[in-house]
C-alpha cells in the first residue's frame, strides 16, 4: 500500500508558539520537501493573511518535480452565497491544483458555534466542495474535530463526511484536532470509516496527548492512506503530528511506502533544516534525528554496541542520516574510551594500565564539573595528552581582566595576556564587548604573530552552567563553547570557580585542536 505524504509545515506548523515564516522561508522550505518527496505541500490559507497569499503567487515559479501545492481554507460561511463567499473565491483565485477545506463534524460545534441545523450543516458542506470541484480543483475534506464528534454523535460526523464525498471530495481526511483521542480509538474509528466511504481516507492528528506519531500510525495499519502532518511536529498548542517520526516508524518498521520517498538518508538534514529556517536549536532528544537518538553513555551499553549495535539501537542510525555516538562521562568505562579513540582514529594498546588511567583521569575531572558530551575536542586532547602525542601550543603564564564602568565614565572591558610559545613571550592589550570577549581577543592578538592560522577560528556559541546553585556567587561554573572554522565545528569545556578562568580554560583548549588538526595536516605538528 502506497501512503500519501501531506506535509502542512508552512500553514498548521506557523500555528505554534515562537514559529514565524516569512515568504521567502516558506519558499526554501517548499523546495526541500519537494526534494524529499512529499507528495503534497499545503501552502497556507490564501484568503487569510496578505503573506499566504503572495507565497502562492511565488510558488507558482517553483519548478517541483514530486510535490502538488495545496491551499487550505473553510466551508462556506452560508448557503445563500456560495459563489461569493470570500474564503472559497480566495481559494479558487490562488490556483493551487489542489484545495483543502475543512467543516464541522462535532454536531457540537455545528449547533454552538455555527448555530445551523443538522441539514444546513451537511448542505453547507456539499455545496462548498462541490464549488471547488467544478472549479476545476482537486479536494480534500478535513473532518475537523471527527473523533471527538463520532465519539459524541457517530451518525451526525459519518452523515457530514459522506455529505463532502457526494460533493466529488477525492479525500476525507479525519482529524484529531483537540489531540485527546487514544490509538485504539483511532484505529477502531478508522476502520468504520473506511466501511462506509468509498474514497481514500487520511489522518490528521493533533500532540495533545503526546499520542499524534502513535496514533497516525495506527491509522495507517487501520487503512488510511493519506498521513497529514508537520516537520518536526510543529504547531499550534502541542504541535501536529511529526512527520519526520512517522515517515521512518511506517517504512522500516511497518514495510510501508511512499510515492517517492525512497531513501531515509536525508531524513535527519531535512529536520535540521527546518530548525535552521525558524531560528530554532535542533531537538536533540528528537527520536529518530536527534544528536542524542543513537548516543551511548553507560559503560556497559557501549561494551554490548561495539560487539552487536543492534542490542541497544532499535535501527541502524545510518538509515535515516543519522550516526552512533559514545558519550564519554563519569558513566564511561573502558569501552567508551576503547570506542572514542576507534573514532578519532588514536590506536590504543591492547592490555596495560593505559585504560584504567584514562578511565580514572576522566571520572576524576567529571567529577571535578567537566562535561565532555558537547565538548569532545577537549576530550580528544586530553586523550592524546596523556598518550605523548600532544603537547600545547602555548602557554598562558598572565591572563588579566580590567571591567571599568560608572555614572560618568565610559564602560571598557579590557584583556591583559601574557603567552608564551616556544622561548618567546607575548604580552597584549585588548578591548572588548565583555570580560570575555576582550579575553578572547587578546589571546588572539598574542598568538597571531606566532600562528596566524587563527585567524579563520570563531566563536559560535558560549554557554555557562553553575554547578554548586546553592554557593550563590561562589560557585563553579562550566562554560562550553563551540567554535568554527567555517567548515568544521568542535566543542571545548573550561571548569573553575572564575568565570573567566573557565572561559580561558574553553578558549585555550579550542585553540590548540584547531592547530593540532590544522598544522598535522601540513606535518608540522609533533
Amino acid at each position: 500500500m502506497v501512503i500519501e505524504l501531506y506535509d502542512t509545515t508552512l500553514r498548521d506548523g506557523t500555528q505554534g508558539e515562537h514559529i514565524n515564516l516569512s515568504v521567502q522561508d516558506k519558499l526554501l522550505i517548499a523546495e526541500r520537501l519537494d526534494e524529499f518527496g512529499v507528495d503534497f505541500i499545503e501552502g497556507g490559507w490564501p484568503s487569510s493573511n496578505p503573506k499566504d497569499e503572495e507565497f502562492f503567487l511565488k510558488a507558482k515559479k517553483l519548478d517541483l518535480k514530486y510535490a502538488r501545492l495545496t491551499a487550505f481554507g473553510s466551508t462556506a460561511r452560508s448557503l445563500d452565497n456560495i459563489e461569493g463567499d470570500p474564503n472559497l473565491v480566495g481559494l479558487v483565485r490562488c490556483e493551487a491544483p489542489v484545495l483543502t477545506i475543512f467543516g464541522k463534524t462535532w454536531k457540537a460545534h455545528s449547533v454552538k458555534s455555527l448555530g445551523i441545523s443538522d441539514d444546513e450543516n451537511a448542505e453547507l458542506i456539499r455545496h462548498s466542495v462541490r464549488f471547488l470541484v467544478e472549479s476545476g480543483r482537486e479536494v480534500f475534506f478535513d473532518a475537523e474535530h471527527f473523533f471527538d464528534g463520532w465519539k459524541d454523535n457517530a451518525e451526525f460526523a459519518e452523515r457530514m463526511i459522506a455529505s463532502a464525498v457526494d460533493g466529488g471530495a477525492s479525500r476525507v481526511v479525519l482529524c484529531d484536532t483537540n489531540g485527546g483521542s487514544l490509538p485504539h480509538e483511532i484505529a477502531e474509528i478508522v476502520k468504520r470509516v473506511r466501511q462506509l466511504v468509498a474514497v481514500p481516507v487520511g489522518i490528521h492528528a493533533h500532540n495533545d496527548g503526546d499520542l499524534a506519531v502513535a496514533n497516525s500510525v495506527e491509522a495507517v495499519r487501520a487503512g488510511a492512506t493519506q498521513v497529514q502532518g508537520t516537520m518536526n511536529g510543529i504547531g499550534e498548542r502541542c504541535g501536529n503530528a511529526n512527520l519526520i517520526s512517522i515517515i521512518p516508524n511506517l517504512m522500516l518498521k511497518l514495510g510501508e511506502e511512499f510515492s517517492h520517498v525512497k531513501d531515509l538518508k536525508a531524513l535527519t538534514s531535512m529536520s535540521k533544516f527546518v530548525f535552521e529556517i525558524l531560528n530554532l536549536p535542533s531537538d536533540t532528544k528528537a527520536p529518530f534525528v536527534g544528536k542524542s537518538a543513537f548516543a551511548h553513555k553507560g559503560g556497559i551499553h557501549v561494551s554490548a554496541v561495539m560487539k552487536e549495535s543492534s542490542l541497544y539501537e532499535h535501527i541502524d542510525p545510518a538509515l535515516v542520516g543519522n550516526r552512533q555516538r559514545v558519550l564519554v562521562s563519569e558513566l564511561a568505562g573502558q569501552s567508551n574510551i576503547r570506542y572514542k579513540a576507534q573514532e578519532l582514529g588514536i590506536s590504543l594498546p591492547e592490555k596495560g594500565e593505559v585504560f584504567k588511567n584514562l578511565v580514572n583521569h576522566v571520572k576524576k575531572l567529571e567529577h571535578h564539573g567537566y562535561q565532555f558530551d558537547g565538548a569532545e575536542a577537549s576530550f580528544e586532547l586530553i586523550l592524546r595528552r596523556e598518550l605523548g602525542q600532544f603537547k600545547p601550543y602555548f602557554e598562558v603564564l598572565e591572563s588579566k581582566v580590567v571591567i571599568q564602568n560608572g555614572q560618568e565614565i565610559k564602560s571598557v572591558d579590557q584583556a591583559v595576556m601574557k603567552v608564551v610559545v616556544g622561548d618567546e613571550t607575548e604580552q597584549t592589550v585588548a578591548d572588548g564587548d565583555g570580560p570575555v570577549n576582550a579575553l578572547d581577543k587578546a589571546l588572539r592578538k598574542a598568538l597571531l604573530h606566532f600562528y596566524p592560522d587563527i585567524r579563520a577560528i570563531r566563536l559560535i556559541d558560549y554557554k555557562v552552567r553553575v554547578l554548586e546553585e546553592k554557593s550563590g556567587t561562589s560557585a563553579k561554573v562550566r562554560v562550553l563553547i563551540e567554535s568554527s572554522d567555517g567548515q568544521n565545528s568542535w566543542g571545548t569545556v573550561g571548569v573553575s570557580t572564575n568565570i573567566i578562568e573557565a572561559s580561558l580554560q574553553a578558549l585555550g583548549d579550542s585553540i590548540n585542536y584547531y592547530l593540532f588538526y590544522n598544522q598535522s595536516k601540513t606535518g608540522l605538528n609533533e
